[in-house]
């Protein structure tokens, strides 16, 4: 495997998380150079790596999105060897990222007491559905329930329909993005004190974070904000409007300068001089009757002739693009936003990019993500210094599993 390399090229981070949102913050670690040893246990790995519909070289397209620069080792951490080859693994770690429910690590003798004794350094992220304590600490959560209860759901979808979870899981990328927030600044409070800590995300706290403003109006006024359909709250001017040829365009003219402008490109120049649209307040209180001129003038032309003519006035618009308009738009391209893995043995896999960009760093390669345990063998010989005879014993004890396509030395197959 050819390491991606990047800012965190000397962090060694253990993976012990399944589903998405403990991978997918150990796959940014991974995108930012840290070697990631994703743990799973043997047969079974990642409960995704057979999520339907889709297959890509033998694992499903979803554990495809989040596994990326990662090694992966298949421990029995129900056998007593198996626990002790993952402590030996993070005594040499700096992270240890898992999502297991409250008192797991406890019940596995892999508290966090009994990891910080032996590695005082490490620092230990936890990414539950509610956290550590609290009253549903023990719940199981996943992306739609968090949603739920966040109240994010309950202002998603038409004015007059069912609420609607968002269309990319929210609950869950929010935790991992903020699991990697939390990890880096623990590893930067280390470089002072010497000493790892404990970080603790859970998923409802990150989408309550994520409600923003629409929290901040609820918390001073009392006012409890229902579904915003394809507008806002405050700006009646930043809205998706349906063009002639059925194609939706966005349109953010939240200045007055842009609103002006946004008049005369639709040919309603005298709208600006209307008392019930002279300022934003008063466009705010008469909104449904100035959408509905907004909305037959978008009507009179598609949207490929209007979105030129918006763009030259200076007004921030788009086309609501489906996912497959999305990844070919050209921005997208020139951003690198879709590119490909690789695998050392020629395999090769068309994945979305890496957002956080380092010119200094050059260009960086993606490695496919592992097959389960492709790299049990390498960890244990490279960094554990097992041998061929004891790493096969653990085989034959069912303590570890490699990948059955990787050949040993003898040239058979383990």
């Amino acid at each position: 495997m050819t390491r991606r390399t990047g800012p965190l090229d000397k962090i060694c981070v253990v993976d012990l998380t399944t589903f998405l949102s403990g991978p997918y913050a150990t796959q940014i670690l991974g995108d930012l150079g840290a070697d990631v040893i994703k743990v799973e246990m043997p047969g079974k790995g990642d409960s995704t790596r057979v999520l339907p519909p889709h297959m890509v070289h033998g694992d499903s397209a979803y554990f495809h999105s989040t596994n990326r620069n990662k090694q992966s080792i298949c421990l029995n951490l129900k056998s007593e060897r198996g626990r002790g080859i993952l402590l030996d693994l993070l005594d040499k770690a700096d992270v240890l990222i898992e999502n297991f429910r409250p008192g797991v690590l406890d019940r596995l003798s892999l508290s966090v007491e009994t990891l910080r004794a032996r590695n005082p350094r490490l620092v230990i992220c936890q990414i539950t559905g509610f956290g550590q304590e609290g009253p549903y600490k023990d719940r199981p959560a996943y992306d739609m329930i968090v949603q739920a209860l966040s109240g994010g759901m309950s202002m998603t979808g038409p004015k007059e329909g069912h609420a609607v979870r968002a269309g990319v899981p929210l609950g869950d990328l929010a935790a991992g993005m903020y699991a990697v927030i939390g990890t880096l600044a623990a590893l930067t409070e280390r470089q002072v004190t010497g000493r790892g800590q404990v970080v603790d995300v859970a998923m409802l706290d990150a989408q309550i974070s994520m409600l923003s403003y629409q929290a901040q109006y609820y918390l001073v006024s009392g006012d409890v904000p229902g579904r915003q359909g394809a507008g806002h709250d405050s700006i009646p001017t930043y809205r998706a409007f349906m063009c002639g040829d059925g194609q939706e365009v966005v349109v953010t003219a939240n200045t007055e300068p842009m609103w002006v402008s946004l008049c005369r490109v639709l040919g309603l120049d005298d709208l600006p001089a209307d008392p019930r649209f002279a300022d934003n307040t008063l466009r705010l209180q008469n909104k449904h009757a100035l959408w509905d001129m907004l909305e037959r003038a978008f009507g009179t032309k598609a949207s490929a002739q209007w979105l030129p003519l918006l763009v030259d006035a200076g007004i921030p618009s788009a086309r609501v693009n489906t996912v497959d308009q999305a990844l070919a738009d050209p921005q997208v391209i020139a951003r690198d936003m879709v590119t490909t893995a690789h695998a050392a043995d020629g395999r090769q896999l068309p994945i979305t990019g890496d957002p956080v960009k380092f010119p200094a760093h050059g260009e960086r390669a993606f490695s496919m993500p592992p097959r389960l345990g492709e790299h049990t063998r390498t960890l244990l010989a490279q960094r554990l210094g097992l041998t061929d005879d004891e790493i096969a014993n653990l085989v034959t004890r069912g303590v570890v599993a490699c990948d059955a396509g990787v050949k040993n030395k003898s040239g058979s197959k383990t």
